[in-house]
C-alpha cells in the first residue's frame, strides 16, 4: 500500500475530481460509511451503550466526521457533534455536512470554549467514544489556546478516541507536534496512509491504523509512489521451492562473523536464526581468544572458525570466502581498530552478498568509507538501529528520529546500498529509490539480541536464493534479489516477534523466542502460498 504526502494526497484527490469525476462529496460520503463499519466493530468491546461525541473543524475533515456521525445514529445511541468554528466559516462541503447531520438525527452544538464540552460530559454518565474530526493533516500549527484546552479535555476524559486522517496536532508529513496533540486509540486513515503516521511524534500517537479505502481509481495509487507499507498483500512470499531431493549445499552456506569477549551470545543467536532460516550450512567464526567461549555455546549443527590474532594470516582466512553464498559480519564483533580492519578487508575481498549489522557499522562512517562501497561489485545490506545510523551518518539521533525518511534516502543514494533502519517503524531504504515501511510495534522486542536474529534470518534468506550466485549477473540485477529477501526478512521477523508475544508474552519474550516461533512462521507462510 503506497504512503503519500500533503502534496501527494492532494494531487491524487485533483486528478481524480478532473480526469474521472470523482468529487470530493463522494469521499465524504465513503468516509463515512467505511469509517462506520469500522468504529462498529470496535463499539462491540463496550459492554455498555456508548455516548459518540464527534469534534468539528471547518475544513473537509470535519465534513468527514460528520458524514460519519450521520451513518453512526442508530435508536439507542447517541450522537452528538461539537462544532468548534463559526459555522459560516466552514468549507461548502462541511456546511453541506451539517445540514445532512441535522436531517439524519445528528445533534450539533456550537462551543466557543471548552466549558461546553466539560458540561456534556459531565451530564452524561456513558463512556465517551470521540471522534477527532478538527483538522486532520490540514493542521496549521501552532494551535489556538481553544483547541489546546479541548485536546487536553479530550485525552483525560475520552474512553476511546478516533481520529479521522491523523490526530489533531500532528503534521502529516513529519509526525511532529507543537505543544500537544490528540492521543487516539485508532486512526483512520482516508485513502492513504500519510508519513505522519509512521514517524516522529505520530507513530506513538496514531495508535491502530486502519486504512479507509475510499474509491480513488487504481491507476493513481500507483503513479509516481515511493514511499509503501509493507504488509502480507504487497510482499508474495516468494522463496527458492524446496527440493525434496537436494544436496545442502543447494540451500548455501552463510557464514557470521562477531563475538568479541562477553558478546559470543550474539553470534550465537545469528547464526541459529540463519539455520532456523533454511540455510543449508552455517558457519560461524569469532575471535581467536573468543573461539573457545563460542563453541561451549553453539548449537551442535553450526560449523565453528575463528579470526587470527596474526593479521599476516589473514588473506587465508579472505581467500576462503569464496565458499560461502552469504556473509553476516558485525553481531557482538566489538568496536576497536582490528574490527574496523577486518570489515574493511570482508568488503573487499567477499565478492556474495553482505549483511552489515551491530558493530560492522561502528567501525565505518559514511565521510570516510562511501567509496568502499561503490567500488564493492556485491550487493550490501546495512541493519543499523537509529543510534547507529546516527553514528554512521555523523549526524545528531535527533535528527534521525524526526527525519528519518529524509536520513534514509541520503545515505542509500551515497552509498547505493540498502539499508534497513530498525525501530519500532522499521525503514527499509532501497537503492531503486523505493521506501518501505514495516509499522508493527511491539515492545517484547525491546530487548538484547532481536537485531542480530534479524541479521541471521537475512543473511538465511540471501544464502538460499541461487539468483544471487552468478557473480556475470548485474549487479542492479542482484540487488532485486536482495531487496526481495530484506523485505521477506523483516516480515519473517515482525511476525516471528508477534507469535513470541502471544507465547510467552511481551514481558519474558527474548531473542531466542523469535527464533523458536520460526517454524510457526513458515507453517503460515506455506499455508498462505
Amino acid at each position: 500500500m503506497r504512503i503519500v504526502t500533503q502534496a501527494e494526497m492532494k494531487e491524487i484527490e485533483t486528478l481524480a475530481a478532473e480526469k474521472h469525476f470523482f468529487s470530493e462529496h463522494l469521499i465524504v460520503e465513503n468516509v463515512g460509511l467505511l469509517g462506520a463499519q469500522v468504529l462498529e466493530e470496535r463499539l462491540k468491546v463496550f459492554e455498555t451503550e456508548v455516548d459518540v461525541v464527534v469534534l468539528v473543524g471547518k475544513g473537509n475533515n470535519g465534513a468527514d466526521g460528520l458524514s460519519l456521525a450521520r451513518h453512526l445514529v442508530r435508536p439507542h445511541r447517541s450522537v452528538r457533534a461539537f462544532l468548534l468554528f463559526d459555522e459560516a466559516t466552514c468549507s461548502p462541503e462541511t456546511q453541506l455536512q451539517l445540514k445532512m447531520a441535522r436531517a439524519f438525527g445528528v445533534k450539533i452544538n456550537p462551543i466557543k470554549d471548552v466549558s461546553g464540552l466539560e458540561s456534556y460530559f459531565e451530564q452524561n454518565p456513558l463512556p465517551k467514544v470521540v471522534v477527532d474530526a478538527i483538522f486532520g493533516t490540514g493542521v496549521r500549527l501552532p494551535l489556538s489556546n481553544f483547541i489546546y484546552d479541548v485536546i487536553h479535555f479530550v485525552n483525560d476524559n475520552a474512553n476511546y478516541t478516533v481520529a479521522l486522517d491523523i490526530p489533531t496536532g500532528v503534521a502529516g508529513d513529519t509526525g511532529l507536534v507543537q505543544g500537544n496533540a490528540i492521543k487516539a486509540d485508532l486512526t483512520l486513515a482516508v485513502g492513504f496512509p500519510k508519513i505522519g503516521h509512521f514517524v516522529a511524534d505520530g507513530a506513538r500517537l496514531c495508535g491502530e491504523i486502519s486504512t479507509l479505502e475510499v474509491g480513488f481509481p487504481t491507476q493513481l495509487s500507483n503513479e509516481k509512489g515511493d514511499k509503501f507499507l509493507l504488509t502480507r498483500e504487497n510482499l508474495p512470499y516468494k522463496m527458492n521451492v524446496r527440493n525434496k531431493f537436494a544436496d545442502k549445499k543447494i540451500f548455501g552456506h552463510t557464514l557470521v562473523v562477531g563475538g568479541s569477549h562477553g558478546l559470543t551470545g550474539a553470534l550465537v543467536m545469528a547464526s541459529g536464526a540463519a539455520l532456523k532460516t533454511g540455510s543449508g550450512l552455517v558457519t560461524a567464526s569469532t575471535w581467536e581468544p573468543q573461539y573457545q567461549e563460542m563453541v561451549s555455546r553453539l548449537i551442535p549443527e553450526v560449523m565453528t572458525g575463528f579470526i587470527p590474532n596474526d593479521e599476516s594470516k589473514w588473506p587465508k582466512v579472505l581467500a576462503g570466502l569464496t565458499k560461502y553464498s552469504s556473509l553476516v559480519i558485525g553481531p557482538g564483533l566489538g568496536r576497536s581498530a582490528r574490527a574496523r580492519r577486518l570489515v574493511l578487508e570482508i568488503l573487499n575481498n567477499f565478492s556474495g552478498p553482505l549483511v552489515l549489522d551491530a558493530d560492522a557499522i561502528n567501525a565505518l562512517n559514511l565521510k570516510e568509507d562511501s567509496q568502499i562501497f561503490s567500488q564493492r561489485h556485491a550487493p550490501t545490506i546495512l541493519t543499523p538501529h537509529f543510534g547507529e545510523f546516527a553514528r554512521f551518518c555523523g549526524i545528531p539521533q535527533e535528527e534521525v528520529e524526526t527525519r528519518p525518511v529524509d536520513c534514509l534516502r541520503q545515505a542509500v543514494e551515497r552509498i547505493n546500498c540498502t539499508i534497513l533502519l530498525k525501530g519500532p517503524c522499521t525503514y527499509l531504504g532501497l537503492a531503486s529509490g523505493k521506501t518501505f515501511f514495516n509499522f508493527s510495534p511491539n515492545d517484547g522486542m525491546a530487548t538484547g539480541g532481536v537485531g542480530d536474529v534479524l541479521a541471521g534470518i537475512l543473511g538465511g534468506l540471501l544464502a538460499q536464493d541461487t539468483g544471487l550466485r552468478s557473480e556475470s549477473d548485474a549487479l542492479l540485477q542482484r540487488y532485486e534479489h536482495v531487496n526481495q529477501a530484506a523485505l521477506l526478512s523483516v516480515y519473517i521477523h515482525t511476525l516471528a516477534g508477534q507469535f513470541a508475544a502471544d507465547k510467552f508474552g511481551v514481558r519474558t519474550m527474548t531473542a531466542t523466542s523469535l527464533i523458536e516461533t520460526l517454524p510457526e512462521v513458515f507453517n503460515r507462510l506455506d499455508g498462505e502460498e
